[in-house]
């Protein structure tokens, strides 16, 4: 059934390039729903490029020396494979109107920093969820309770190997002291949505086991130093 489904939504196509000196998996999706479409191209579990149909362009989300670029056309066949996609969609909503959809819900969402944290230092977190299908799922972000738009990004969802979605969301920020930041995800197969909850403190380095080693060190010093002292007493006496 499921996989009936997935022809009504998505177009997928995997390639595996064999090199002298390695294999390399290349991927293409195209997709549509009712309301959006995904068309991207990735190569090594790396996303190199999609059509962002709302700002009606092409976006290369790798740095410029990766040297992956697609001729002018590009945006405009993502366009025009969209139009073709949801023509399928309509035929195969009326051959199948009245079976249910599948799904499978996200995994617990995943929060971390991209770089180590220090207070005052710009950073960016990151959310992420995979196991899902159909996609995408929805982020909803907040600081210390109040929700957070501004400085958020999301990804278009990657394919895992078995048909399921996994999918990335970004906040930019600065760390400050007693700062806290939920990620939250919702998808039609959960009831509520899924949250996780981040703790700046909870990731600064702690000085407490220095402190508890230099003490111990100390101490330890300390031992030795009189036990040589009344060693070396009691050779005297002799």
């Amino acid at each position: 059934m499921r996989k009936m489904m997935k022809m009504m939504v998505l177009v997928l196509s995997c390639v595996l390039c064999v090199s002298a000196d390695a294999l390399h998996q290349e991927i293409r999706i195209c997709g549509c729903s009712a309301s959006d479409g995904e068309d991207m191209y990735g190569l090594d579990g790396d996303e190199l490029y999609y059509a962002d149909f709302k700002n009606k362009k092409g976006v290369y989300p790798q740095p410029d020396f990766v040297g992956i670029r697609f001729g002018e056309g590009a945006y405009q066949n993502a366009v025009a494979n969209l139009q073709i996609c949801r023509g399928n969609l309509d035929l195969a909503h009326k051959a199948l109107k009245d079976l249910p959809l599948e799904s499978d819900a996200p995994s617990s969402p995943v929060i971390y920093p991209r770089d180590n944290v220090e207070l005052e230092v710009k950073n960016v977190l990151i959310c992420h969820v995979t196991g899902f299908y159909p996609a995408p799922v929805k982020f909803s972000w907040t600081k210390n309770g109040e929700n957070v738009t501004e400085g958020t990004s999301v990804n278009v969802p990657f394919v895992n190997k078995d048909g399921t979605f996994n999918q990335f969301s970004r906040l930019d920020f600065t760390p400050q002291q007693g700062d806290m930041y939920s990620c939250s995800v919702t998808h039609p197969a959960l009831k509520d949505p899924q949250t996780r909850i981040w703790d700046v403190e909870k990731t600064l380095p702690s000085v407490g086991p220095a402190v508890f080693c230099g003490l111990g060190l100390t101490v330890g010093l300390l031992g030795v130093a009189a036990g040589t002292f009344f060693l070396i007493k009691g050779n005297e006496c002799r």
